[in-house]
């Protein structure tokens, strides 16, 4: 059985990102697989910004993306890059964390301009981390993600096809990946 830890980059859970982690989180559900949450800014800040890598909060989180098989590291864009804590926390994990794992990235920005941040800014911080497979990101607009009255977000039509397509897309080839291994 394959395991996943999704890592939410963002500072708060009142974001429009959390839109994308609660619709990557309820299609990883359907596959009755072992999913798990770095939420990293419920991590000790002095421990990020110290980059003390002996915490225990920062340990136990290593070794939830150590023992997975798939990662999906979720972010918002902010001045044409990932969000500066999803960074802290990156910095932390050993050189090659992301060997043999499928990773995901999936970023939500304001505008268009910032759609090559997840090729430009974190596919070369994640490849350094040792992934080789690193599908496809899925970059999603602001607006295309709206709150619904009890507090939920719903992605547009679009929008949201392309989460699920990419989120069902790392499932399956984690499974493949875990069947030929």
């Amino acid at each position: 059985m394959s395991k996943t830890v999704l890592i939410y980059g963002g500072i708060s859970k009142q974001s429009r990102l959390i839109g994308l982690w609660q619709k990557a989180s309820s299609v990883f559900a359907e596959y009755s697989e072992k999913v798990e949450t770095i939420f990293v800014h419920e991590l000790p800040g002095n421990d990020l910004l110290a980059a003390n890598s002996k915490s225990e909060a920062v340990q136990q989180a290593k070794q939830k993306v150590e023992q997975a098989s798939t990662i999906v590291v979720f972010t918002p864009i902010y001045k044409a890059s990932f969000s500066g804590i999803l960074k802290t926390f990156l910095d932390l994990l050993p050189q090659k964390v992301f060997s043999e794992k499928i990773v995901l990235p999936i970023a939500i920005g304001g505008t268009f301009g910032h759609l090559l941040a997840i090729d430009y800014a974190l596919k070369p911080v994640l490849a350094a981390l040792g992934a080789t497979t690193i599908l496809s990101g899925v970059f999603v607009l602001d607006q295309d993600v709206k709150q619904g009255d009890s507090g939920t977000y719903v992605l547009t039509g679009p929008a949201d096809e392309r989460l699920e397509q990419q989120v069902r897309l790392a499932q399956k080839t984690a499974q493949l990946s875990f069947i030929t291994n």
